[in-house]
Formats: structure tokens, sequence, C-alpha cells
């Protein structure tokens, strides 16, 4: 499938005036429900209105036709800099009380968009919609609902205050380009409860804008809770967008099954910002590459490629430069690992500081193909290795379990670490 034109469609059959405007005047009475009754319903972009709630019953699908002229350019943020992009298949702006809810399926008509981002870039002015973008509001409410077909990231709530999504479905193929689960990004006081996250790039990706952005404000109290996710690059991801700063996450409860990577946090120099009091715990996963990854030479996006991003001698710190400290990760169970049980790297000029891990036991794949652990300069493929630990103080290691390890348990350079009860077994 590919990018639908305006001349292709038969406008009878959109339905976006008739939705939008049962929104609008539902806020303008003081607030209220507006139904999407079952069936098929066909739409182009849609904006929700403060004290609505958008309820998409069962049974009924709000379908978003993949034609780039019903998705007008708005002056928004892309990948953590300013940016006009195509408006959000749903959004809103500047508003308070907003929900989408129900037991319904919104479907973001996101193949033609996958098709145009490989194979026709020319054909996009602007980066493609989300399909749920929340931009400066409050209290936020996303809930059991399906969510398929995303254009790209699926939820995404921007600089927003109480946000709550709870009992989500959401799908999107594996190979499907950039469509992450759910992205807060510069948001206080989110929970993300229950959910069920089957994507083609992160599951959820906790952000806080870049240095090209104007200040953005830190991710706070973010918990994550009770969730099952499912292929994509990382499970639970901090990063790279980080500039504000990431402090109070608290992910708990939670099965990565495929994830590649599972809790993994990524940044480099001249991006700055602090990732502080990040607590892990009760997690099981399965056939990931690596179950822990912390890299602050991350070299994807723009400036990536830069010399200074991959610099293993001490550089002057500056306020580009990150910081990583407070990181604990207890009561994890690993299983079918192939690359290696954790990549945990501070930078030589600002090393890690109290990094924990507690009680993790880690199984290795039978015969495990060797992969990168971390997107790094100089990180080598790996296969059935222990832990890499560099650049680390107050590093702490108990009741670790390792089980088929290839070579040494843990490997450290310049990082000072604790270990006790660290135990090899044979498979």
């Amino acid at each position: 499938m590919q990018i639908t034109t305006r001349s292709a469609l038969d406008q009878r059959d959109l339905e976006t005036a008739e939705i939008q405007s049962a929104i609008d005047r539902a806020s303008e009475a003081g607030g209220g429900i507006v139904t999407i009754s079952p069936g098929v319903h066909r739409t182009g972009a849609l904006r929700l209105r403060s004290f609505v709630e958008l309820r998409v019953e069962m049974g009924a699908t709000l379908q978003f036709v993949p034609d780039p002229e019903l998705y007008p350019p708005i002056d928004s943020s892309w990948e953590g800099a300013p940016a006009w992009v195509h408006s959000p298949c749903i959004s809103a702006r500047g508003e308070t009380d907003v929900a989408i809810t129900g037991l319904g399926r919104i479907d973001g008509g996101g193949s033609g968009w996958w098709h145009a981002f490989r194979y026709d870039r020319s054909s996009l002015a602007h980066p493609r919609p989300t399909l749920l973008g929340f931009e400066g509001c409050t209290r936020v409410t996303v809930s059991d609902l399906t969510l398929t077909a995303s254009p790209s990231w699926t939820v995404h709530p921007m600089r927003c205050d109480d946000v709550r999504v709870s009992g989500v479905r959401i799908i999107n193929p594996p190979d499907s380009p950039n469509t992450d689960g759910i992205n807060p990004e510069s948001s206080r006081n989110v929970r993300i409860t229950a959910c069920h996250i089957d994507v083609g790039d992160d599951c959820i990706a906790i952000k806080a804008g870049t240095e090209r952005a104007d200040a953005p404000p830190a991710c706070e109290n973010v918990v994550i809770a009770n969730c099952t996710m499912l292929h994509g690059h990382g499970g639970v991801v901090i990063g790279s967008e980080m500039t504000g700063g990431v402090r109070g996450v608290v992910i708990s409860d939670c099965v990565f099954d495929g994830t590649d990577r599972g809790i993994r946090l990524k940044t480099r120099r001249g991006r700055g910002g602090v990732v502080e009091d990040v607590r892990v715990s009760n997690i099981v996963m399965r056939d990931v590459a690596c179950p822990v990854v912390i890299n602050p030479f991350y070299f994807c996006g723009p400036d990536g490629k830069a010399p200074r991003v991959s610099d293993r001698a001490a550089l002057t710190i500056d306020d580009g430069t990150p910081a990583i400290r407070r990181i604990h990760v207890s009561n994890l169970s690993a299983t079918g690992v192939t690359s290696c049980a954790g990549f945990l790297s501070g930078l030589p000029e600002r090393p890690l500081t109290d990094i924990v891990l507690d009680d993790v036991a880690i199984t290795y794949a039978e015969d495990p193909a060797p992969s990168v652990p971390a997107m790094a300069d100089g990180v080598p493929e790996m296969a059935a290795a222990g832990f890499r630990i560099a650049f680390a103080t107050q590093a702490r290691l108990s009741r670790v379990s390792l089980t088929g390890v290839v070579g040494a348990a843990i490997v450290d350079d310049d990082a000072e670490v604790r270990m006790s009860e660290v135990t090899i077994h044979e498979r």
C-alpha cells in the first residue's frame, strides 16, 4: 500500500468533519463524551479539546487515511529538536483533562507511510504523524484501546503533566520503521500500567529533548508496571534525547520477550543532562541480546559520528557532558541471552556512580549468534559474554548467576566494582 492522494479519495467516505464537530461542540458545552460507534470510520487528523473524552466502543475502528494533506504540518518537535511535522492522527495541544478510551481500535494506516519512508522519502515533506500526540497538556488519559499501524511513534506525550496510559494494546509490525510504543518526553507524573506493546522500535522510550531544543524540561516521576513488551529495539529505553534530564523512574513487574535489548540507557557527549534515581525490579526477559545497557557513546543521529563522541580519553567536562547515577536493578531473570549479560559504561571524565545489580540470573542461548551489545564505535560483537563494565565508581554486583557464560563473568575497564555471590554455572 502506498500513500493515498486526495484525488484518489472519495471525500464522502471521510468522517473527519463530523467527528471534529462533535468534539468541538462537547468542549464548548463544558465537556463530555464523544462516542465512536461500532463499524469502520475513516478520517484524517483530529484535534481533541479540554474536558472531552473520545470513546471508541468495542467493535469500532477509527481508521486514519494515509494522505499527507489530511495531516497539515504543525510547528512542534521531532526527536528532541524543533521541527515542522505532520499533525498527529489525534492531537491535543495546551488542553486540560483529555481522554481517549474504549475497547475499540485506532488504526493509523501506517503501511502507506512506511512505504513512502522506505522507498519514496521525497514524498514526505515533514516527519510522519504520530498516532496520539499530546503537547503541553495537563491530565491526559489513554486507556483500554488497541492501537495499531501507527505511522511513526504511537503514543507521544510531550511537556505534559499527569499522564496515565493503562490497559492499552499497541501492535505494530516488528519491521515497521520508528513505530515506538509509548514515548513520554519532558513530561511529569507519568503512569504506564498493564499495557501490551509489540512494535518495530523501542517499546517505551523516556526522552527529554536534545541540545538543539531550547531548555527542554526534565522527564520525571515515571512509573512503568505490569506490562508485556515484545520485539522492538529495547524494552524500556532512556534517551538518547535526555538534555533536560530524566529522574525518578520506577520500572517493575514486567516481561520483555525478544526486545533486542532490555533496559537501555543511551546518550553521548554534547547532549548533557542527568539520568538519576532509576529503580528496576521484578523483570523477566526472554531472547534478548543484552539485558542491561548503559551507553554514553551512542553514535546514531545528528553529530553521532563526531570524533568526541567515540573518544575513550577523558575530555573536559562542560554543559554537554551527560551524567548517569543511582541506577539500581534487582530481581531480574533473563533466558536466551545472546550477546552479553550487561554492557555498563560511563565516560572517562564522568564515570557512572552508584550502579547496583542485585539478584540477577542470566542464562545464555544454547548457540548464540554474535552481536554488538551497544551501538557505539569500538564495541565488538560478543556471544555469551559476561558483564562489561567501564568508567564506573561505586558499582556493586551481588547475587549474580551466569549459566553458560563464555569467558570471564565480569570484565572491568577503569571501573571500581564490588562483587559478592557471583556464581557461574555450566550449561
